[in-house]
C-alpha cells in the first residue's frame, strides 16, 4: 500500500513540474534558475535553456546550509554573486513543482534582495 501512496505522490509532482516546465524558458540573457529543494538541502542553477548550458549554480550542501529559511536567503546570496559573475541581472524562476512559500520563498526574496531581478 506505502508503494502505491508514493508512485501516486511522485507522479502527480511529475506533472507539476511539467506544468511549471512548459511555461517557462531560459535564455542567455535571462537564464531560467531551477531549484531543488529536498528534505536536507537547496541546490540550485541558472540554465540557458537554448544551449542547454549552466550559466551558475549553487550548492547548499558544500555551503554548509540546510533546507530552512535563514539557509535559503545564504544560498541565494552566494547564486547571486555567482550570477553577476556571469552578468546576469535578471531569471526567469522555476519553482520545480514546489509551493511557492516557506523555503523557496525566502530563497526568491534573497534573490530579489541582492540585486537580481526575479
Amino acid at each position: 500500500m506505502r508503494r502505491k501512496l508514493l508512485k501516486q505522490k511522485n507522479a502527480l509532482k511529475a506533472r507539476r513540474v511539467r506544468r511549471v516546465r512548459g511555461k517557462i524558458s531560459g535564455t542567455e540573457a535571462m537564464p531560467r534558475v531551477a531549484l531543488f529543494k529536498s528534505n536536507r538541502f537547496l541546490y540550485a542553477q541558472a540554465i540557458n535553456d537554448v544551449t542547454g548550458t549552466t550559466l551558475a549554480s549553487i550548492d547548499g550542501k558544500k555551503l554548509g546550509e540546510k533546507a530552512n529559511k535563514e539557509s535559503a536567503t545564504k544560498v541565494a546570496k552566494a547564486l547571486a554573486a555567482a550570477l553577476k559573475k556571469a552578468k546576469v541581472e535578471r531569471i526567469v524562476f522555476d519553482r520545480r513543482g514546489n509551493d511557492y512559500h516557506g523555503v523557496v520563498a525566502a530563497f526568491a526574496d534573497g534573490l530579489r534582495d541582492n540585486g537580481i531581478t526575479v
